[in-house]
Order: C-alpha cells, then sequence, then structure tokens
C-alpha cells in the first residue's frame, strides 16, 4: 500500500528506515516538479517500533495460517512496499519511508505528493508488481527441497499483490484505477470504490478476517467524510487513462498467474485444481 498525500521534507537522502548520507542529483526529479511540504524532517518510523510492529503482524499471521504464512507475510509485505518507495524515489516523491502498521500490515509514504496523477499511478502499481519478486525465494527453496510447504508460501506472495489491487480505499487499486475511472466521470469512481470497498469488508466479515473487514471499513469511511476525492494535481489524459487501465490488468494477471502457478504445484493437479482450490480462500468454491 502506497501514500500518495505528501509528507515532510527534508534534503538528505533517507533510506526506507532513516538517513544514508548525502543526496545526488536526480534527472527524474529535475524533470519532474514536486511539490514541497512545509515542516520539520520526519525521522520516519522509529526502528523499535517497527521491530515490534513486525513481530506484532508476523505472530498474528503465524497464529491464523502457519509460520510459512507468517514469513511469506513478511517478506511480501517488505518487497511489496519498497516497490512503492523505488517508485516514489525516481518519480520526484522521495525520500520514502516504509511504515509497518501492527496487525495490518504496511504503507509508504514519501516526502512529496505526486505531480500527477499518471505518476501516483505508476507508484501505486509499482508495490504489486515488484512485489511478486518475493515470490521468487519461495520456488527456489521448493525446487532444492521439494516440500510443499514453500508453495504454499509463494502462493500467499501472490494473494496479498493480488489483494492490494482491489480498487477499493485504502488500497492500491483504488489508487491506480480510481483516476481512470474519474476520467469517465467523478461519480463513476466514487460509486465504484465504495461499492467495491462495501464488498470486500461484507467478504472479510463473511471469512472471518475482522481485522481486514475494520481496515477498509475504516478506509471507506475515510473517503465518504473526504470533500475532494481527487488531488490538486495534473488529472490523466485518456491516453494515459487507457495506459493506466492496462497495466493495472496485466499486474492483475501476472499475480493471479504467480499464484495460480503455485497452486497447481501445490496440489499437483492442473490449472482446474488450482482454481478450485484458490476458490475456496475466497468462499467461491466449495
Amino acid at each position: 500500500m502506497s501514500d500518495l498525500r505528501p509528507g515532510p521534507t527534508n534534503p538528505a537522502k533517507v533510506g526506507p528506515w532513516g538517513a544514508v548520507g548525502d543526496p545526488a542529483p536526480s534527472a527524474a526529479r529535475a524533470s519532474t516538479p514536486a511539490r514541497r511540504v512545509d515542516g520539520d524532517e520526519n525521522p520516519g518510523q522509529n526502528p523499535v517500533w517497527a521491530l515490534v510492529s513486525t513481530a506484532l503482524l508476523a505472530g498474528l499471521l503465524w497464529w491464523l495460517m502457519g509460520w510459512v504464512y507468517a514469513l511469506a507475510g513478511i517478506v511480501g509485505l517488505l518487497v511489496h512496499e519498497y516497490g512503492h518507495v523505488l517508485a516514489m524515489n525516481r518519480l520526484g516523491m522521495g525520500p520514502a519511508r516504509i511504515y509497518i502498521i501492527p496487525f495490518l500490515g504496511g504503507a509508504a509514504k514519501g516526502a512529496r505528493g505526486a505531480a500527477s496523477e499518471w505518476i501516483g499511478v505508476l507508484v501505486s502499481l509499482a508495490g504489486p508488481a515488484f512485489g511478486l519478486i518475493a515470490a521468487i525465494p519461495f520456488f527456489a527453496v521448493w525446487a532444492v527441497t521439494g516440500d510443499p510447504v514453500w508453495l504454499q508460501g509463494a502462493w500467499f506472495v501472490a494473494l496479498i499483490n493480488l489483494l492490494n489491487l482491489a480498487p477499493a480505499p485504502p488500497l492500491d487499486g483504488s489508487r491506480a484505477l480510481g483516476p481512470v475511472l474519474a476520467r469517465v466521470h467523478p461519480l463513476l469512481e466514487k460509486a465504484a470504490l465504495l461499492g467495491v470497498g462495501v464488498l470486500i469488508v461484507l467478504w472479510g466479515l463473511e471469512r472471518g478476517a475482522y481485522i481486514l473487514a475494520v481496515f477498509l471499513a475504516l478506509g471507506v469511511f475515510s473517503h465518504l467524510r473526504r470533500g475532494a476525492w481527487r488531488p490538486d494535481t495534473a488529472p490523466l489524459s485518456w491516453t494515459q487513462a487507457g495506459a493506466s487501465l492496462g497495466l493495472f490488468l496485466v499486474t492483475g494477471a501476472a499475480c493471479a498467474a504467480v499464484g495460480l502457478t503455485a497452486m497447481a504445484l501445490y496440489t499437483g493437479d492442473g490449472l482446474a485444481a488450482a482454481l478450485t482450490a484458490s476458490g475456496r480462500f475466497f468462499g467461491l468454491a466449495s
């Protein structure tokens, strides 16, 4: 998940959790006007609290699903958020930092807001796209050991990134697909995002994922209270809207492909069995 709202700025070059040295000139920053925000330096998340938050999240996943899901959840989360960080730093929003949210996940926040909706779309999709890299070590360990439990980890990594593409606030999908819908009509964006958000909240309650349901319900509620949905930046052109939709669909297809590949290898019965097993998780198959 990425937070495209601007945070405090600092001229020092900062890594995901703190300062690491002096900045180097950046052609991307020079060519993309960045909106600075006045204020004191934001040191990022306290390292101790980051470790505690990570441990709490891992403990919850371990308790609910098992150790491999806890490992995949943390590795997948960090790689996903670092994808946002890399995109933010490259596209003039840096320095960006990662924040771990206890029991829920994480967020990447840049020092500057996105200079345009197109940049916001690219940053939002960078997390799920880059996050699939986290599945590679799980496939690799399975290939070496033959233990199918590692395929569950690869499947969970893909699932994390796929769920983040759901067009419901505050997930990445709402920031990637929302501007496209708004290009057609602002009311279409509001109706679609709120509708999908409510459906996912109901799904979370039905599946017993109460923390996820509450988290998304708060996100939907905050959008209802927000007066202006679109940031004060350059909107998408029709060409950019088409490209954004294409990138959104390609990223979603990549996440689904990785997940189904892992599940097909796990079941050993091909794509049909993988679809059935994955459908059971979503409550779409018996």
